[in-house]
């Protein structure tokens, strides 16, 4: 390190990628040929949105767009900007420009904290060529960026960076004597920088900040960076979630899919994922109760009743002992035989209910409690079921006369619902011959 002043600063910060070859990562954007890279090479700006989870060069790869071609480069944080920060950025863009013709890249950090009105503010910006914008978000754009600005920007998704990666930036921060820890003369056990990485979870300034730590805890120059300490400090440490963002929905998304596709093992991982980053467990009892209902179904009615039990025994005992409960329901569901024939047959009902509007109850189906009601001929013709042989009374409907075959629900060759198909084909053949000698009645008699 040169001077006392950069030692104030992070390792993170003094070790930020200079250029193109110091970059890691990202080879999606930035492997020879990429749309990304030929323009940082060219040196051609345009606005962009950087999306991606922390610690992945967002920041870098705007400064490195604005360095590349010379511009002005002016930094904001969503979190602590407001519109007379902007208009004052666009004053030294304007100025930038006039005194001597250089373009000026606006940065803006959490792009996605910025609501409406202040995402606006950019537009007439944009237009002109005032400001070329580089927004930076871990939130999917798609929800968070108005579409206004989106159809200005191109849209560049970042990854988490992998082990090895992570493992060669630790490396480096070690070895560079100019900007990283080389003058400490650490030696580090593989294993040890392989612990940090994968606390680091995907993020570069994490593992840099985690890599300082760790060189403070070594002590003395020359000292060694063990195992021991670097289990110190990834202890405790949780994988990415973000509480009502793309991570939680997918997230969510998997352990459903894992459920419904009979892989218990990926349920119970996504489970474990979704509790180490801090989901609130009822959330998880309360979507475990809807895939009872949507994928389980009738195939095994007692899903439904052990979820409600899990997410009973959670509300009981809470963290950690709760957990469990829920994990058990997790599990049954995903071992259970699956049918959505309720689902599927409820949501065709709901469709007919808005194609067909308020169609009226048939007469005979209809509550007769007063004399009135009986001389208007409610319930006039209506067969008691309990009264019918086999309590069926076949042939009756029980649909408006407008549609009187519709067939929802159709169970699925599986579980309990085999049981049930089978008991009810038999009941609609019942039906179907009753119908057929009424018919035939009504021939002879006419």
């Amino acid at each position: 390190m040169n001077d006392g002043s950069a030692a104030l600063r992070p390792l993170a910060d003094r070790m930020r990628p200079r250029s193109l070859d110091e970059f890691v990562g990202q080879p999606q954007l930035l492997a020879p040929g990429k749309p990304l890279r030929l323009a940082l090479e060219g040196g051609r700006l345009h606005s962009m949105v950087l999306w991606g989870p922390p610690g992945t060069g967002k920041t870098t790869l705007a400064r490195l767009m604005a360095g590349r071609a010379q511009a002005q480069f002016l930094a904001l944080s969503a979190v602590m900007a407001g519109v007379k920060d902007i208009r004052a950025a666009v004053e030294q863009a304007r100025q930038a420009r006039e005194l001597n013709g250089r373009p000026t890249v606006l940065f803006l950090d959490e792009v996605h904290r910025f609501n409406k009105a202040q995402q606006d503010t950019f537009l007439p910006y944009l237009e002109d060529g005032t400001l070329i914008f580089i927004g930076a978000t871990t939130e999917n754009p798609s929800f968070e960026v108005i579409s206004a600005l989106l159809s200005r920007a191109r849209v560049y998704v970042l990854k988490a960076l992998g082990i090895e990666d992570l493992v060669g930036v630790l490396k480096t921060a070690l070895s560079d004597v100019e900007r990283g820890l080389g003058s400490e003369q650490i030696r580090a056990e593989p294993q040890a920088l392989e612990l940090i990485a994968r606390a680091a979870d995907g993020d570069a300034r994490r593992a840099l900040n985690m890599l300082e730590l760790a060189v403070g805890l070594v002590g003395a120059r020359g000292g060694e960076l063990t195992v021991t300490i670097a289990q110190e400090l990834a202890s405790g440490g949780r994988r990415r979630f973000d509480k009502g963002g793309d991570q939680f929905y997918d997230q969510i998304s998997a352990l459903h899919k894992a459920v419904r596709g009979t892989d218990p093992d990926g349920a119970l991982y996504w489970l474990a994922r979704m509790l180490d980053g801090g989901c609130d467990p009822l959330y998880i009892a309360r979507r475990v109760v809807r895939m009872a209902t949507e994928d389980i179904g009738l195939a095994d009615p007692r899903a439904l009743s052990l979820t409600l039990d899990a997410w009973e025994a959670y509300d009981r005992l809470g963290s950690p002992e709760g957990e469990l409960a829920i994990a058990e329901a997790v599990v049954y569901l995903a071992c259970a035989p699956k049918s959505n024939a309720v689902y599927v047959a409820m949501g065709q009902a709901v469709q007919d209910v808005e194609q067909f509007g308020t169609l009226e109850v048939p007469a005979r189906l209809r509550n007769a409690p007063t004399r009135l009601m009986k001389e208007l001929g409610h319930g006039q013709g209506y067969r008691y079921a309990h009264d019918e042989p086999d309590a069926y009374a076949a042939g009756e409907r029980y649909l408006p006369d407008e549609l009187p075959d519709r067939r929802y629900y159709r169970p699925a060759p599986r579980g309990l619902e085999i049981r049930i198909g089978e008991a009810l084909s038999r009941l609609r053949a019942k039906k179907t011959a009753d119908r057929a000698d009424d018919q035939a009645d009504n021939k002879g008699s006419t």
